[in-house]
């Protein structure tokens, strides 16, 4: 797998990426954990539970993620190695990102970090992801042992839910590669867990949206990046159709739950919530409410929420999130030290690769 040559980064792209970058994560967390308080309930279950107007604020002032954000925080982890790794010649990003997955595995078995483990890094050492916070079955059973799911022999060839769709918006954040390069990765990185092709091309979809989004695009024309990058695979009907249904439902009316369930956020498919998701972030008037958009309805809300949560974060940056959401978000802390450490490898990587910063990442 080869990318374009490295951008040369002034002060002011610098500084814009980071931001895209911090809002991109914190902004699937602050949705992650948001929808986390109502993901299993029904709309009229929320409204009863919150008012005629759903849920518009976190209940007691705090947001506990799920397993989606601990994922695409480990996938973010990978890809950090991934980049180390090149320097020395090795360079297979899939097999990166599935041992970062493995580690996150490892957090929903054990009961803390094992400083026997030399390839932790730093982020392996949080305890505070150790929790278990609803992790996908797929993800489990998908990581269950050390084989590296592919294209042509999957984990779970059926596996057709949102799970690889939630970790995935991390990969549209490398901007310096192709958009079709960023889409199979995530493709084949999905394929690790999830073998159904909604769910792969889904989390190939997402990457490359989000990858225009964060190199300047407007969410409508990212899109049409993504459907014509997928028109060539097969089996990417379901997911094609489902994007065009989601840019389409913007001309319709008045944004409203209705809306919102009919391009299937009410169904734990990949597809479905990946248009949901993509409407919210188009008819949003800001992230606030683009967010309480995406979690009242019927279905997965955590899910429809994080993915909402990074394309909006990554369209406005960090500055644009509910500043009292992110007081409130866990974990907060290690999401903008991750935030800012793949920012700094992406933009400034040789002047990085010194002891201290292997160390962080080991390879």
């Amino acid at each position: 797998m080869t990318t374009t040559a490295a951008a040369v980064w002034g002060r002011t792209e610098q500084q814009d990426f980071r931001a895209r970058v911090r809002g991109c994560l914190l902004g699937a967390a602050v949705g992650d954990a948001l929808g986390a308080g109502v993901h299993d309930r029904t709309l009229d279950e929320i409204r009863e539970a919150h008012g005629d107007t759903g849920l518009t604020e976190p209940p007691d002032g705090t947001l506990p993620v799920t397993a989606a954000t601990q994922m695409s925080l480990f996938t973010v982890d990978g890809l950090v190695r991934a980049h180390v790794r090149r320097d020395g010649g090795v360079w297979h990003p899939p097999t990166d990102i599935h041992r970062a997955h493995l580690r996150w595995a490892a957090t929903q078995s054990d009961w803390g970090p094992d400083e026997r483990r030399r390839d932790n890094g730093w982020l392996g050492r949080e305890e505070w992801l150790y929790a278990r916070r609803r992790p996908p079955r797929a993800c489990l059973t998908g990581l269950g042992d050390d084989r590296l799911g592919t294209l042509d022999k999957p984990k779970n060839p059926e596996a057709a839910d949102s799970g690889a769709l939630a970790r995935s918006a991390p990969f549209g954040l490398l901007v310096g590669w192709e958009p079709q390069l960023v889409c199979q990765l995530a493709v084949e990185c999905a394929a690790q867990t999830h073998g159904a092709p909604a769910a792969t091309l889904a989390a190939g979809a997402l990457a490359v949206v989000l990858h225009g989004v964060a190199r300047g695009a407007s969410v409508e024309a990212a899109v049409g990046t993504a459907r014509a990058l997928l028109t060539g695979r097969p089996g990417h009907e379901p997911v094609t159709e489902a994007l065009a249904r989601a840019v389409a439902a913007v001309r319709e009316g008045v944004p409203d739950a209705d809306r919102v369930t009919a391009l299937g956020a009410a169904e734990d498919r990949a597809e479905g919530q990946l248009a949901a998701a993509v409407y919210c972030a188009l008819v949003g008037e800001d992230v606030r409410h683009g967010l309480r958009l995406a979690v009242n309805h019927d279905g997965p809300s955590a899910v429809t929420g994080a993915v909402t949560g990074a394309l909006l974060g990554a369209l406005h940056g960090e500055t644009a999130l509910p500043p009292a959401w992110l007081a409130g978000l866990e974990g907060r802390g290690t999401i903008l030290e991750l935030s800012d450490d793949f920012a700094m490898e992406l933009t400034q990587s040789t002047a990085l690769h010194l002891p201290v910063w292997h160390a962080r990442y080991p390879t």
